[in-house]
C-alpha cells in the first residue's frame, strides 16, 4: 500500500513540475515574441496549386487589441488596409472605395488567398492566458534541442482546441507547431526559422504556414524589418485611417 501511495505521489509531483515548467517556458517564449507594440514590414509568398505570388505590407501593432496593416504591393493589392480594434476587424478596398467589416464565419476565410485566416491574424493573445500546457517530450530540429509542449484551450473563443509546439531550449522560440481542431484533426502546420537576436530578444523572422485543408505549397511569411516598443500615433488605429 505504501508503495502504491509513493508511486501515485511521485506521478502527481511529476505532473505538477511538468505543468510549472511548461508555463515557465511559455512565459519566456512570450517575452521574446510579445511586446507593448511593434512596427514591421513583411513579404508574404503564397504558393498556390498552380502559381505563386508575392505580397508586401507594413503593420502597426499595439498589444493584442489594436493592429493596422497596409498592403504595399503588388499593384492590385496596393492600398488595401486592415484595422483591428479589440475583437472587430475592418478591411478597406481601394478598388471599390468601401470599408467592409469581417465577422462571424467570414473570419475563417483566407487572407489574400494565403494559408492564414483572418482568425489567425486577429488572435494576438498571450498563450498562457488562453491555454494550459505541459511538457510531453524532447526532440532535435536541425541541430537545435527542443521541448515538445502540448497546449489545451482553457477558453472557448479559440480557433484551435489544442496545439503542439517545439520550443528551442536555448533561445526560447518556437521552431515548429501543429494546430488541431476539437475533433483532433490537424488543421495547420507551421515552421519557424531564421531566428535573429533583435534588441536582446530572439525572434524568428521566417514562418511557413501550411493549411492542410488547402491545396498548394503553403505560405511563406518573412519579416524584413521589425521595431519593438516604438511610439505609434493613436490616429492610426481609427476607421478614418483606412481611407487616408
Amino acid at each position: 500500500m505504501k508503495r502504491i501511495l509513493l508511486i501515485i505521489t511521485t506521478l502527481l509531483f511529476t505532473v505538477f513540475v511538468s505543468s510549472q515548467n511548461a508555463d515557465d517556458i511559455l512565459k519566456k517564449v512570450e517575452s521574446n515574441i510579445s511586446s507593448d507594440n511593434r512596427i514591421f514590414e513583411s513579404t508574404m509568398i503564397i504558393n498556390g496549386a498552380r502559381s505563386s505570388r508575392t505580397i508586401t505590407s507594413k503593420s502597426y501593432v499595439v498589444g493584442d487589441k489594436q493592429s493596422f496593416t497596409e498592403y504595399l504591393s503588388p499593384a492590385r493589392e496596393k492600398g488595401t488596409k486592415m484595422l483591428k480594434l479589440e475583437n472587430q476587424l475592418w478591411i478597406y478596398s481601394p478598388s471599390t472605395d468601401r470599408i467592409i467589416q469581417i465577422a462571424g464565419h467570414m473570419l475563417r476565410q483566407s487572407v489574400m488567398g494565403s494559408d492564414l485566416s483572418y482568425e489567425d491574424m486577429m488572435d494576438d493573445r498571450k498563450l498562457t492566458d488562453i491555454y494550459s500546457s505541459k511538457v510531453t517530450g524532447n526532440d532535435n530540429i536541425e541541430g537545435r534541442e527542443t521541448w515538445i509542449l502540448e497546449l489545451t484551450a482553457k477558453v472557448t473563443d479559440v480557433a484551435y482546441q489544442t496545439r503542439k509546439m517545439w520550443i528551442d531550449t536555448e533561445r526560447y522560440v518556437p521552431l515548429r507547431e501543429e494546430l488541431f481542431a476539437k475533433s483532433g484533426q490537424m488543421l495547420k502546420r507551421t515552421t519557424m526559422s531564421e531566428v535573429e537576436n533583435i534588441n536582446g530578444r530572439w525572434f524568428p523572422t521566417k514562418i511557413v504556414y501550411k493549411d492542410l485543408m488547402k491545396q498548394g505549397g503553403g505560405t511563406e511569411f518573412k519579416i524584413t524589418q521589425v521595431q519593438f516598443n516604438q511610439k505609434i500615433p493613436d490616429h492610426i488605429f481609427t476607421k478614418a485611417s483606412l481611407k487616408q
